[in-house]
């Protein structure tokens, strides 16, 4: 079964939400004389590149990565295309017949993801929409955008409607390359203590036939 890779790749110049720290990956111990191994270092804002917000990120008593239910992340989903959506994706953007049933459901908005420089335009998704995947028994809502919501949003009303159902969220996927339709979804939170995101490897799998 083929799999497709949705992961940003974490690198120094990659880059983030602004205002966020950079991308640091350090060599801290080489292999040399006296030292059979290397030894390296990461610092990385929690909500860089691909990851999956905890509820602690917009709730004050949510729930942290560490403590997250891993069910959500794994599993059947469906991926739609909605490139043609404007500054946000809208209830009449969505084929509604294609994730209906779904539990998990990933929207692409990019035609190729923005992975040399942060797009503060990207497309948000409108709070009506997570409403309705809500109510039809979506588990888990995926982007490749940075957010649900507006880089500007003050009030989080996608992530609060997120809130509403007990859903999950990921955010910055990598969907170039990957046809709409249905799929194996994998994409597992470390198990951070008092984190309010965290990265992962998510991953794609062809449906067995």
């Amino acid at each position: 079964m083929r799999i497709w890779d949705i992961s940003q790749v974490v690198r120094p110049d990659m880059p983030v939400w602004p205002g966020e720290p950079p991308v640091r990956v350090m060599r801290n111990v080489e292999i040399g004389d006296g030292c059979p191994v290397n030894v390296g270092e990461i610092d990385a804002p929690l909500h860089a590149g691909t990851h999956a917000d905890a509820p602690l990120h917009y709730a004050p008593d949510g729930a942290a990565s560490a403590d997250c239910d891993l069910a959500p992340y794994i599993g059947r989903c469906v991926l739609v295309d909605v490139r043609h959506a404007a500054a946000r994706v809208e209830m009449g953007d969505v084929d509604w017949d294609a994730v209906a049933g779904a539990e998990r459901v990933i929207f692409r908005t990019y035609d190729r993801f923005p992975a040399e420089v942060w797009d503060s335009d990207f497309t948000a998704i409108a709070p009506d929409v997570v409403a309705r995947l809500r109510e039809g028994g979506v588990r888990l809502v995926g982007t490749d955008a940075p957010s649900l919501d507006p880089e500007t949003s003050k009030t989080m009303d996608a992530h609060h409607e997120i809130l509403a159902g007990d859903m999950r969220i990921l955010e910055g996927l990598v969907l170039d390359d990957v046809p709409p339709g249905e799929y194996e979804l994998i994409a597992l939170p470390l198990k951070i203590a008092a984190a309010d995101a965290s990265p992962v490897r998510a991953i794609l799998r062809e449906l067995a036939k």
